[in-house]
């Protein structure tokens, strides 16, 4: 009778490829809410002069994405968000308009995000581990800049509150010159960016199936 038992659990968790003694995963979608969320670039300065340059802060204003959360085993969860190219603003606070105006037009332009070309940039995640802490996981994925794609690793912090809202925070830098684009420089370089730029994230993702 227990070798009958022991194939008929062995058979059943075959069918339905769940493991012997574990529990199904539990993924539920969750889609971003740009309303309340906020994807921010850091550029900063660089150069002899950098003095007389300042840093920039450009901000995403249209963006999409899709949380697969999964509570019962978070390295099962996954990510994806797809942010517009030409809707990237420089902020820069205090600064004149007229010099927002130019940065914004050589960012977009084919010197650099070549904005009609790439319209799009967009992460997928490929795998998540766990991180110090139950509310830490590194997001490995890729990351499609500039018509160039290559790995990224995001640390992300995250909650979901008492109305079953996700929250997660995350910054991670990487290369511009590992997508193809040359830092802009101006004054034969005296002045410049810095080729590292800092990208932080607060996203607010609301549930859409269980």
């Amino acid at each position: 009778m227990n070798n009958l038992k022991r194939a008929l659990t062995l058979f059943l968790s075959a069918v339905f490829a769940i493991p012997v003694g574990a529990a199904p995963s539990i993924r539920t979608t969750y889609s971003i809410d740009p309303q309340l969320s906020k994807i921010e670039i850091l550029v900063a300065k660089d150069g002899f002069l950098k003095a007389f340059g300042h840093d920039h802060v450009v901000s995403a204003a249209k963006y999409s994405g899709e949380i697969q959360f999964d509570s019962e085993n978070l390295e099962g969860s996954s990510v994806e968000f797809v942010v517009e190219t030409a809707s990237l603003k420089v902020i820069d606070p205090g600064e004149p308009e007229k010099d927002r105006n130019e940065v914004q037009t050589t960012m977009l332009g084919e010197q650099v995000l070549d904005a009609t070309k790439y319209p799009r940039i967009k992460f997928s995640s490929t795998g998540a581990k766990a991180g110090s802490s139950a509310s830490q996981l590194a997001v490995e994925g890729t990351l499609a800049l500039h018509g160039m794609t290559k790995p990224l690793t995001v640390p992300v912090r995250f909650q979901v509150t008492g109305d079953g809202t996700l929250v997660a925070d995350t910054e991670v830098s990487f290369l511009q010159s590992d997508f193809g684009i040359t830092p802009y420089k101006a004054a034969g370089g005296t002045v410049r960016v810095k080729d590292k730029l800092k990208l932080t994230f607060h996203i607010v993702a609301r549930k859409t199936s269980n």
